[in-house]
């Protein structure tokens, strides 16, 4: 039981390390995490309901994964391939437009959740 739940803490440490490491070497990580912090800044000042945040969250989740995904694929890639080859530029650019497909749904997230509050907001600001 014990080795077991070392392993579990482990697996945590691995995990925030990784995490560690894209807001130190990934530059739209920090893109991520100011657009993270300002849409549950927005969500608490437009009060939007439970099943929202489920989908704001979901939706942050999604596009954090997809960058943790991105980071490991191009990380790969740059140790299999450290010369410039055109399968490794497919495989980087595919897992980037994983991050930006993940992007855009969770900009058309927003917007359906924040649109009708927000603009009931500043009607009644008026």
């Amino acid at each position: 039981m014990q080795h077991f739940i070392l392993s579990r803490m482990n697996s945590f440490r691995y995990a925030f390390a990784g995490m560690h490491y894209i807001l130190r070497t990934q530059q739209n990580t920090w893109i991520h995490a100011a657009i993270s912090l300002v849409v549950i800044v927005l969500g608490f000042w437009l009060a939007i309901p439970t099943l929202s945040w489920a989908l704001i969250i979901v939706s942050m989740g999604m596009v954090w994964m997809a960058e943790c995904l991105n980071t490991a694929v191009e990380t790969i890639i740059d140790l299999v391939s450290p010369q410039q080859h055109p399968l490794a530029k497919i495989s980087k650019d595919v897992a980037a437009a994983g991050v930006l497909l993940a992007a855009l749904a969770a900009v058309g997230v927003g917007l359906l959740v924040f649109g009708p509050p927000f603009i009931q907001r500043i009607s009644f600001s008026n």
